[in-house]
């Protein structure tokens, strides 16, 4: 977003056309997707509708927008075509919100409200409706309207979720600031049906992140809860090497059934990673480390680097390939680890601070291998390359820990973990 526009008022946004990094048009925004939260707390914005050919409403998530300005928004270009469902814990800001009558805090007053506001929070990455446009007074025709002022969110009242409620929205906005690993302690806790209620109401992203924090029966058992068209979109949101790994824990059919449901692309990544043996580099790598050619700068890997959806070992180093730049990849020439991004000027090309002497791991190296030449070299993630010299992925040492524990440490560690916030339901 850029500097000057640090807020949008989402009635600008109704019918703006929606673009792909192209300048190509997708569709036009006809709402957008908030999510209530206790204590008067701003409401967390999780996506727009969009309406696309067809007349269909799809959900384009606020991490997949890269900008909003001039009446337009501009999106990675990665569109689920899927149609929107609102679900338990959603609420459409324009057809729910708008022209609701709601009480000033400090009077109790009444007022309606005409509109309400977004802003992009400091970490470019979250979205919160943070102000209200309301009015105060009735309005009748031929009378006089009533005074009209912004106020913030916390200003009134009327919206927030009630604090006695018993549905999953009140556990999700009790649970919402843990992180992942401990929310999947919760779920873990909690009996098979109301873990099968939250898991549900969960956008994919958050539970994609928290099946990869479960043992193996709890992922098989929320996974096998959720509608197949909605299974298949939190296996695309999941670590790849994670979603392959549940993905073998399924019957063959039904293993099937979702990867036909998924993007080819992401389908396609799944099926190399289930061919390789169990505990092998090829089983353990994830196919998406940070790959550049070598004629991309330090700037571009610095930006790279930032994006909060990586995980710190995988953040630690980039890729430099010759054309293709998705996994499989064109000649691997080498890694830069991020200590020497810092070092370098910003307008260096990668291909001339490359360490290209750093030994790779073949694809059917077992784990000790593995876990040896991590150890050996100080590493957080190493690369894997074939026999022709393409980068197939990297293995991270988190996920080198999680196969050299016991079978069963997710188990012990939930069990023995953190005390339990009380559940809404006094669960």
């Amino acid at each position: 977003m850029p500097t000057g526009t640090p807020r949008v008022f989402v009635s600008h946004l109704a019918g703006i056309a929606v673009f792909d990094p192209n300048g190509d048009q997708v569709g036009r925004v006809r709402d957008v997707v908030a999510m209530l939260r206790l204590a008067g707390r701003p409401p967390r914005v999780l996506g727009l509708v969009v309406e696309v050919v067809g007349r269909r409403r799809i959900f384009l998530p606020m991490t997949r927008v890269t900008g909003v300005e001039s009446g337009q928004v501009i999106t990675t270009g990665v569109l689920n075509m899927r149609r929107f469902e609102q679900r338990p814990t959603e609420t459409l800001v324009i057809g729910e919100l708008l022209d609701r009558t709601v009480r000033m805090v400090e009077t109790d007053e009444p007022v309606t409200v005409l509109d309400v506001a977004m802003s992009q929070l400091p970490s470019r990455r979250d979205w919160e409706v943070d102000k209200v446009f309301v009015r105060r007074g009735r309005t009748r025709a031929l009378r006089r309207r009533g005074e009209t002022l912004t106020v913030d969110w916390s200003a009134v009242t009327g919206f927030s979720l009630e604090e006695q409620g018993q549905g999953a929205e009140n556990l999700l906005a009790t649970f919402e600031q843990l992180r992942p690993a401990d929310l999947a302690n919760v779920l873990h806790h909690l009996s098979a049906k109301r873990r099968g209620e939250v898991a549900a109401a969960l956008d994919d992203e958050r539970l994609a992140d928290v099946l990869e924090e479960l043992p193996d029966d709890d992922q098989v058992e929320i996974l096998g809860k959720l509608k197949e068209e909605r299974a298949a979109d939190v296996l695309e949101a999941m670590d790849p090497d994670d979603a392959a790994d549940l993905l073998s824990e399924l019957p063959e059919p039904d293993k099937e059934r979702l990867l036909d449901l998924m993007r080819p692309r992401d389908a396609a990544d799944m099926r190399r990673l289930m061919s390789y043996e169990e505990g092998s580099a090829g089983g353990l790598m994830t196919t998406e480390p940070i790959v550049l050619r070598p004629d991309a700068t330090v700037a571009d890997a610095l930006a790279r680097v930032r994006d909060q959806d990586l995980t710190p070992a995988l953040a630690g180093q980039v890729y430099v390939c010759r054309p293709p730049d998705q996994t499989p990849t064109g000649r691997y020439l080498g890694i830069i680890h991020f200590q020497r991004l810092l070092r370098d000027p910003p307008f260096t090309l990668v291909g001339a601070a490359v360490d290209s002497d750093l030994p790779t791991l073949p694809p059917d190296s077992p784990l000790p291998v593995v876990a040896g030449h991590l150890a050996t070299y100080n590493l957080l993630a190493a690369p894997v390359v074939d026999e022709t010299g393409s980068l197939l992925g990297a293995v991270t040492v988190d996920d080198v820990l999680d196969h050299m524990l016991p079978s069963d440490w997710r188990e012990r560690e939930l069990h023995a973990g953190m005390a339990l916030p009380k559940a809404a339901d006094g669960r």
